[in-house]
């Protein structure tokens, strides 16, 4: 055969070809006022222009990055563009295979501000509030989308709604800023009700505990495993989940930065620097394996208004977690860029940290701002800091490029060696898709795992994949209980417990005995939290253990809390059975006893979703109705309305409630300038769709956004105030409220 090889072809040929050249054009970003910590380097992965305003990122099992994109919040200090569909979730690229990104696409876009992503079950999870969504993946595209949860967040303010998506060791997805977890069985997807937990991000250890925050507390977490003490819906624990883990909330910034109470005591130092932490958030335990073993399990935890990464050393004793800062008078990673907005960490495929970059001036939500903060915001211009983004990445000095594997190429048996990977995002991901898979063919491999590795993290890992493949039995967990380190053997005990009637109070017994036998705080803890059950199968025989247990450790309340969380409906019985001595058990079972009575369940189980926070609900009504006449920065509108700005009427809630409730007639003085616009401004009281929340919820907005002193009233002084009548019975004069703020 002969090829047409004509002059025109090959011309046209050779534009093709070169119009088809794919560029590697990656852009270049200084990092130069970023420090950290010696013996590690930071590099840019993605930077504008692929990205604008990101928040989340996940990796899929090819190893590429997806990443969450926000632009749509705080554009300005009003938040204009919120509502707008302009969000994405995009697939990054490194197609030249040089560690940055020079490619994008765009798997998900017209979103209203997503915010949260994760690679479970062979597709997407992700949230965009109200809604969790699960899509399926085809060629990079999505397909056959179902909705989750339709309440899993209340639309408004993002600093409010659930966030994380983080599937743990024992295959159930955690969120922050919520009190429900979720898993998907034979494509079907369940929610149940968990501990709340944090504000922004949420972390795991090897063991699987889990780490969280909020604004001002860097570092929070459980003691021990996930709902292990909330199995009692009668019986809300307080010393084993939600802790505390550090009172150090001392931060370090290399330079002044802008933070909303900057003005409040204690929030700066005397040369404006700030002291403690006011905007923490996403901590991340590092499991990459790459770096020094120093790192292995520290919590690594951003700081985004102090421009900076913080890192906290983890201390285990068996039954608690304490957590230490690892330096003073200084930070893992600071910059000067005040633009750096560290809002999320990740560990990644190849064991590095990736840092989310927002890179944005402004990171509050505008129902927050203080006029303080908008004051520094105008001067610095920090709004107008606003289409940029990155992410970076954290290694060690000298660590060598990883060739990352694919997941979806890879063998059942392939994946189970997996298991035993240094890198626990490797393990996380392996035992993922071994679960989604489905393949029993793997069991006794598995087995063996569980039975011969001398590691417990594998061995965690390879317990939980068999549960996953509904695979388990009472004598594999016997075995692992009793002949496993006492962090595996942990694991066993809170799996063991819907096959303790099946085995029969012999084999229980028997097993019971050779763990008291053990003596270890660890293992003890997490039998005390399946005695409830052991006592409803056969009172005579472990009433008396669970007795001991409770003697034993009589010092340490959450043994009290984890002897609890397993009874079922048997407090009244157990309770006149317990000795004198063991009072701490006996008041925790009449407490328990009472609110079966009174059907008063612990929160959690009564919550169905959250409610939007009432500065973010009070923001919106002030836009409603206030702002055409007052401005949306309370600044006033000649000839309509005076200034919020600064009033004294503001600073004095009460006189702003009787405002709001009955208008105002009149001239009116602010800030010594008489206004007298010949108008009346209507009150909300003949709005009869306008409830005392509401009006508590505007004061709350309006006292927070136009004064220094935030504040709210209660909903009987708002009733109070309501049936407090002007004289004229139409609007209050100013006369009127100042002879009442004399009262």
């Amino acid at each position: 055969m002969k090829l047409f090889t004509s002059p025109i072809f090959l011309g046209t040929l050779l534009i093709f070809l070169t119009n088809c050249t794919t560029s590697y054009d990656e852009p270049r970003i200084s990092l130069e006022g970023y420090e950290v910590e010696s013996g590690f380097e930071l590099d840019v992965v993605a930077s504008e222009p692929y990205l604008k305003a990101p928040v989340a990122i996940d990796f899929d099992n090819q190893g590429r990055i997806w990443v969450v994109q926000m632009p749509g919040y705080m554009n300005d200090m009003q938040g204009s563009d919120e509502t707008k569909p302009i969000g994405s979730i995009d697939i990054l690229e490194d197609l030249d295979n040089d560690g940055i990104v020079d490619h994008t696409k765009t798997f998900l876009d017209s979103l209203v501000m997503p915010r949260a992503l994760a690679h479970v079950y062979g597709g997407l999870l992700y949230s965009e509030p109200p809604f969790l969504y699960f899509t399926e993946i085809k060629d990079d595209k999505p397909v056959n989308r179902v909705v989750v949860d339709s309440i899993y967040a209340v639309e408004g303010n993002p600093e409010h709604q659930p966030n994380g998506l983080m599937m743990n060791v024992d295959n159930w997805i955690y969120n922050a800023k919520s009190n429900f977890r979720y898993r998907r069985e034979n494509g079907v997807w369940k929610k149940e009700a968990t501990t709340f937990r944090g504000q922004w991000g949420i972390s795991h250890d090897n063991f699987g505990r889990l780490y969280f925050n909020d604004n001002s507390r860097q570092l929070l977490g459980d003691h021990v495993l996930p709902n292990v003490l909330v199995r009692n819906k009668y019986f809300t624990p307080e010393f084993g989940v939600n802790r505390m883990l550090t009172k150090d909330q001392r931060v370090y910034p290399k330079h002044a930065t802008t933070v909303n109470r900057g003005y409040a005591k204690g929030v700066l130092n005397q040369d404006s620097i700030l002291v403690k932490a006011t905007a923490a958030c996403a901590p991340l335990v590092y499991r990459g394996g790459e770096f020094s073993a120093e790192y292995d399990e520290n919590v690594f935890v951003c700081i985004p208004e102090g421009n900076l990464i913080k890192r906290n050393i983890l201390t285990f004793t068996g039954d608690s977690t304490i957590a230490k800062q690892a330096y003073e008078n200084k930070e893992f990673l600071t910059s000067t860029d005040e633009g750096f907005r560290p809002v999320n960490l990740n560990n990644g495929p190849d064991g590095s940290m990736y840092i989310t970059d927002m890179h944005r001036g402004m990171i509050g939500h505008h129902a927050y701002l203080s006029p303080y903060l908008k004051k520094k915001v105008a001067v610095n211009k920090l709004d107008t800091l606003i289409n940029f983004g990155r992410i970076l990445r954290v290694k060690k000095m000298g660590q060598p490029k990883k060739t990352l594997q694919n997941f979806d190429d890879l063998k059942s048996m392939q994946l189970v060696a997996l298991l035993k990977d240094s890198n626990g995002w490797v393990r996380d991901r392996a035992q993922q898709v071994l679960v989604y898979r489905q393949d029993k063919n793997v069991v006794e491999e598995l087995e063996g795992l569980v039975l011969g590795e001398q590691n417990s993290v594998s061995q965690i890992h390879a317990l939980y994949t068999l549960e996953g493949l509904s695979a388990l039995s009472y004598d594999l967990l016997k075995d692992v209980a009793l002949k496993g380190s006492p962090e595996f053997g942990a694991h066993a005990l809170v799996l063991i417990e819907p096959f303790l009637k099946e085995a029969g109070a012999e084999k229980n017994m028997e097993l019971v005995k050779e763990l008291i036998a053990r003596n270890n705080v660890t293992i003890n803890l997490y039998l005390s939290s399946i005695m409830g059950s052991l006592v409803s199968l056969d009172k005579e025989q472990f009433l008396p253990i669970m007795e001991e247990l409770s003697s034993s450790y009589s010092k340490k309340p959450i043994f009290t809390e984890a002897l609890v969380s397993g009874v079922k409906g048997d407090e009244q019985i157990l309770k006149e059975a317990i000795a004198p001595t063991n009072k701490m058990l006996a008041e925790a079972l009449a407490t328990s006893d009472e609110k079966r009575k009174e059907d008063k369940v612990n929160p959690i189980f009564a919550r169905k979703s959250l409610v939007e926070d009432t500065r973010t609900s009070g923001a919106k009504m002030f836009y409603e109705i206030c702002a055409s006449c007052h401005g949306v920065n309370g600044q006033g509108i000649e000839g309509l309305a005076p200034p919020l700005m600064g009033s004294e009427h503001v600073a004095n809630t009460e006189r702003l409630g009787l405002i709001i409730l009955h208008g105002l007639e009149g001239p009116v003085t602010v800030k010594g300038k008489r206004y007298d616009l010949n108008l009346a401004m209507p009150g909300l009281i003949r709005n009869e769709d306008i409830s005392n929340k509401d009006i508590a919820d505007i004061i709350s907005y309006v006292t927070n956004a136009f004064s220094d002193v935030p504040s709210r009233l209660k909903l009987e002084t708002i009733e109070e105030l309501r049936n407090t009548k002007p004289k004229s019975g139409a609007e209050y004069t100013e006369q009127e409220l100042l002879d009442y703020s004399k009262k």
